[in-house]
């Protein structure tokens, strides 16, 4: 398990990593932490992403990372996500919808004399959320995650994105 979550880790870095070095610094828009709770199994998440800000006209890539904890269950989720955000006349307030694919890396804990089983499973996710910007010019977002394909589980998330 420690061998899985550091090369995923790893992974998660140097992508994160590629993109900034690609990315003009106008384009990032954030990165922050993200923090809830899903079904299926039923778990504890946190996490973190990144925004990258504006790839189209009201069109963010959002990648993230996801560790679960919870009924017997370890879950290291990578999600590629695209969103597509909303502007409301006279609010602040900036709803969006997205999709994206994911990739589970499942570790479940098996009682003594048998051994863990792990699993990876691919599929994609179905968003809607809402941000708002902070005074400070960082954002607090909320949002529904539905995980379809292998990965067919619902979460609950909010998150704080730092700008940068």
């Amino acid at each position: 398990m420690h061998k899985r979550l550091g090369l995923s880790a790893l992974l998660v870095l140097g992508l994160l990593g590629a993109a900034l070095a690609h990315a003009e610094p106008a384009v990032v828009g954030g990165l922050g932490p993200r923090v809830g709770f899903s079904t299926d199994p039923d778990q504890i998440v946190f996490g973190g992403q990144l925004i990258i800000g504006e790839i189209a006209p009201s069109l963010t890539f959002d990648p993230d990372v996801e560790f679960g904890f919870g009924d017997d269950v370890t879950v290291i989720a990578l999600n590629l996500d695209l969103h597509y955000h909303f502007a409301i006349q006279g609010s602040s307030w900036r709803p969006y919808v997205g999709a994206g694919a994911g990739i589970n890396f499942i570790e479940v804990d098996v009682p003594p004399p048998f051994e863990d089983v792990s699993d990876t499973e691919v599929g994609g996710n179905i968003i809607l959320g809402a941000g708002v910007p902070t005074t400070a010019g960082n954002r607090f977002f909320g949002e529904m995650k539905l995980g379809l394909g292998d990965i067919p589980d619902l979460k609950l998330l909010v998150g704080w994105n730092f700008k940068i």
